[in-house]
Order: C-alpha cells, then structure tokens, then sequence
C-alpha cells in the first residue's frame, strides 16, 4: 500500500499548470493531523515538478525571469542564469529564488551561448506574452550550456497563463537541445490546458522532436528560425485536433444531452426527477 507522503507526491507531480498552490492547500487540510512534517518529504516531488513544467521565477537582483530545469541546475536546490551571470537558491515549495551570486558556467560554447540567446529574445518578444501583461501571464526564456547533457545547449521556453476567475490555467513549454558539433536540434514541445468551470477538463498534449539538421550552417539565427517553425507546426498540429474534436467526438457527446438543450444543474441534481425533468415533459 502507498503511504501517505507518495501519494501526495503524485498530487503535486500531476499539478495542473499554475495550480501548484492550491493543491498543497488541499493537501494540508486534509493530512495536518496526520503527519505535520509531511510538506518537508514532498521536497523531491516539488523539485521535479518545477523542472519539468519549466516554472518562471523573478530573481531577486533584477526584474528578469529565469526557467527552473534540469539543464541549470547546480544542486537540487541551486540553479544558473546565464543572461545575468547569476546563480541562485530557489524554495521549490514556495517557487521563491534568493541568495543570487555571481556566476559564469565555464564552456566553450560561450559565444554560441551569446549568439543563440539574442536571436531566441527576438523570437520570444514576438511570439510570447510578456510577464505582467494580463491574465496571469508569466513567461520566459532560456539559454544555456546544459548540465544535464554534455556538449549540448539547451534553448527553453515557457509561458504559463493563470487565470482562477475565469477557472482557467495553461502551460506551453519548449525545450529544445542543440548540438554545436553536429549542427543538429532535439527536443518536445508540450501544452496543458485546465478548465474547470462547472466540471474539469484537462488537455495534455506532447510532439517529441528527432533529431534534425539545421540549415545554415547552425548560426544563432537559423537555430532559432527551426525552433519558430517546429513551433508553428506543432501549435497549427494541435489547433487541427483541437477543431476534429469539437466537429466530431464534442459533437456527439452533445447528442446526449437532454431534449430540453439545457445544461444540467449538477448541484440541484437529487431534485430532478429522472423520467420527467430530463424528458423536458414536466412529469414527476
């Protein structure tokens, strides 16, 4: 049998986009009186969460972003910006980064790093949302040598909207590695979407990238100009499945609806009277 600190790490893993907060709520009201030191044993399901949906976190020496993932990553506890040559402490439960110092990753891909950042900021100021403009936005963008794949730079991007009041969150991300030696890219390109007005439906969908050349002698530009047209054929992939659903499967799903084409009031549903208000007829 599970124990009770594994199955609240499945809670947090499976944390819709942006909604990490309220299910660690739930979670204390509902095992406070079982185990107070519990928060302290999810520590690792925190950690993978915020790597693996490229949360944003402001660093405290600017007003800049930066992504948490396992491609900065210093120390379970310690990640690098190499825009602003910082390093930092990030509270994985709070998503809080402090303690920022001077760093600079030692790699001999330093001037690829440079060349690949400019040109991704463009592609991000025209394609994402900035943090701060409305609705819960955060987004932000990545480059770095990687820790976590030798020789390798990873390109990420990610932008998370939040927006409770219209019960409403979504997460696109975009990892993306490039390798200088065989002028070649890989990588996935994931969205959630979480809607849970008056019920609770979830949208996950996930491309993985094979590894490709890159045309043009893999300059900054033409990395980044096959990571806009990965991403345009991935966003236009999911816009098609998303417009067959709602002509086919949605569609059929509404067929059984009642007569009446009214939606069911679920909170009043012991009142309605199965043979009658279902048939539109008015009979009890």
């Amino acid at each position: 049998m599970s124990s009770t600190a594994e199955i609240c790490s499945s809670f947090i893993e499976s944390s819709p986009a942006g909604e990490l907060t309220e299910v660690v709520n739930d979670i204390k009201a509902l095992t406070s009186d079982d185990d107070p030191a519990l928060i302290d044993k999810l520590k690792p399901a925190f950690q993978k969460y915020n790597e693996e949906h490229l949360i944003a976190v402001k660093l405290p020496s600017g007003s800049q972003h930066v992504l948490i993932s396992p491609h900065n990553r210093l120390s379970p506890t310690s990640y690098f910006d190499t825009q602003s040559s910082t390093s930092f402490t990030l509270d994985h439960q709070t998503q809080k980064a402090s303690a920022p110092q001077s760093y600079t990753q030692d790699s001999p891909h330093a001037d690829i790093v440079s060349s690949l950042s400019r040109a991704l900021s463009a592609h991000f100021a025209e394609h994402y949302p900035p943090s701060g403009s409305g609705g819960g936005i955060t987004s932000a963008f990545t480059v770095c040598p990687s820790t976590a794949e030798d020789g390798k730079i990873a390109l990420l991007l990610s932008t998370l909207k939040a927006s409770p009041g219209n019960f409403l969150s979504g997460r696109w991300r975009s990892t993306f590695l490039y390798d200088p030696a065989s002028s070649s890219i890989s990588g996935t390109l994931l969205v959630n979407v979480h809607y849970y007005e008056d019920g609770n439906v979830a949208l996950t969908t996930r491309k993985t990238v094979p590894e490709t050349n890159v045309e043009g002698g893999g300059s900054g530009e033409a990395v980044v100009r096959k990571v806009a047209a990965l991403e345009k054929q991935y966003q236009e992939e999911v816009n098609r499945a998303v417009v067959g659903m709602n002509e086919g499967m949605f569609k059929g799903l509404r067929r059984q609806l009642p007569v009446t084409r009214q939606r069911v009031e679920w909170e009043k549903i012991r009142g309605y009277g199965l043979g009658g208000d279902l048939r539109g007829d008015g009979k009890r």
